[in-house]
């Protein structure tokens, strides 16, 4: 019986379906090439990203400073701050927020930290409902799937599939696929959930420790439409979001959208301060995990991150095999690092969804170093005990063959023999290189032994 939270299992299942892998392999390299020719575009590129990444490192190094200012500056604001430890502790406090205005039904733009925290569901137990109105986490949510990308939801479904799921839901013609007319008819039942929703919780994308004010970035509108037309605002932010200043934001807004899908900046970029009459605004502050992550020094760099989603549309793994099959919230690379700090049992098998390429780091806005991260968390999955006994074993193999060189000559003979007199040995099913690909045809002999025989000739 496969574990239903493998990488490997999950991801040959999305490789089923041939014609999905290869359009969203496709997609996906189509928005990375965006970004590349925007960022070419942009005066400065590479000086714009050395500027973030150490802003976000002296975030870092003063995160304790920076989360104090910002809470007095909301406070002084009009603010109700909450600090949270964990998902649980996050959740009662929403609903604590709910239940205080008896207010039984709430509207969300795109939150990355709820979703890790599965408010949602914890709230629908409680009675509560909540819309996504982010219309790629809506069509995932009424499909009842978790998003698959950070920034595009809903990246792995056909527009036909979308088609469908509108008909049984919102009652559109059957066989209707057009995405225009689609996005009408979402944004009609979504404008009624605005109207009629008196509460509403927005993300955080960049939080100013100098103003107490946060912004957050979308190309819908749909967090202005809740936020504005709610009597209680809720905003959930992760402690990494903090800024120290107004004036870095922009920084991170040239490389935010750029990053992200190649455009030059978000259709708004929506700040948030104080709280206009009558209405009343809550911030949760979140840990989950974020305070551990700070005191492992090979993994602290991962908090820099802004959630732009680049390292996922580059990662040749991630476009061949979905971001659902990454069993985390946050998918693709920086998934990948961000997952085994909370749960390294469960997740142990992410950083080896990669090939270490380094393209995730290349185009990473805030010059994290992924791929050496992803390295450095399988040394320390390996020391500890988590990889797969399967995998343990045959690293250890590996090892003791390439150390010894009357090993590695032995077996590479044997390997030869086998190729070339019985394939079958290994073209089958037990060997998983040969299930994604062609065996080499094999040489008569070794290039050691071609070099003994002429490597004098060579001189």
């Amino acid at each position: 019986m496969k574990n239903t939270l493998d990488h490997a299992a999950l991801a040959e299942e999305f490789n089923k379906d041939e014609d999905r892998v290869d359009w969203h392999d496709g997609a996906l390299w189509w928005i990375r090439q965006k970004r590349d020719r925007a960022a070419n575009q942009t005066p400065q590129w590479e000086e714009l990203r050395e500027a973030a990444s150490a802003i976000k490192a002296n975030v870092i190094s003063n995160l304790h400073d920076y989360l104090i200012q910002f809470e007095e500056n909301l406070k002084k604001n009009g603010v109700k701050v909450y600090w949270a430890a964990d998902a649980e502790e996050h959740n009662q406090i929403v609903y604590s927020i709910l239940k205080d205005k008896d207010i039984k039904q709430m509207v969300k733009s795109k939150s990355m930290l709820t979703e890790e925290c599965h408010l949602n569901e914890y709230l629908e137990e409680r009675g509560i409902e909540v819309i996504n109105s982010d219309l790629g986490e809506y069509i995932q949510q009424i499909d009842n799937e978790p998003p698959s990308h950070i920034v595009l939801p809903c990246i792995h479904k056909r527009k036909e599939e979308i088609g469908e799921l509108f008909h049984d839901h919102l009652g559109t013609e059957k066989g209707l696929s057009d995405p225009t007319l689609l996005t009408r008819v979402a944004r009609k039942h979504l404008n009624n959930v605005f109207l009629t929703r008196r509460a509403a919780l927005t993300g955080v994308n960049f939080a100013v420790a100098e103003t107490g004010e946060y912004v957050v970035c979308t190309n819908e509108g749909n967090a202005d439409m809740g936020a504005h037309l709610s009597d209680v605002q809720i905003a959930s932010m992760g402690l990494e979001k903090i800024i120290p200043e107004r004036k870095h934001l922009g920084v991170f807004l040239r490389l935010l959208a750029r990053s992200a899908i190649g455009q030059p900046i978000t259709i708004y970029s929506s700040h948030y301060k104080k709280p206009r009459p009558g209405q009343e605004m809550h911030l949760i502050l979140v840990d989950k995990g974020r305070s551990d992550l700070l005191a492992r020094p090979d993994f602290r760099d991962s908090l820099k991150c802004i959630k732009c989603g680049a390292c996922m549309n580059t990662c040749p793994v991630y476009r061949k095999s979905g971001g659902l099959s990454y069993h985390n919230t946050i998918s693709g690379p920086i998934g990948a690092i961000l997952a085994p700090n909370l749960d390294m049992k469960q997740h142990a098998d992410l950083p080896f969804a990669s090939t270490l390429c380094g393209s995730c780091s290349n185009v990473c806005p805030v010059k994290i170093p992924i791929h050496d991260q992803l390295y450095k968390w399988r040394q320390e999955i390996v020391r500890l005990g988590y990889s797969a006994n399967r995998k343990t074993f045959s690293m250890k193999a590996m090892a003791l063959t390439l150390s010894s060189p009357e090993i590695y000559n032995t077996a590479g003979k044997t390997g030869r023999w086998l190729l070339n007199n019985a394939p079958f040995a290994i073209n089958n099913k037990f060997n998983p290189w040969y299930k994604q690909r062609d065996m080499p045809d094999s040489s008569q002999q070794s290039f050691g032994e071609w070099y003994a025989k002429n490597g004098s000739k060579t001189k």
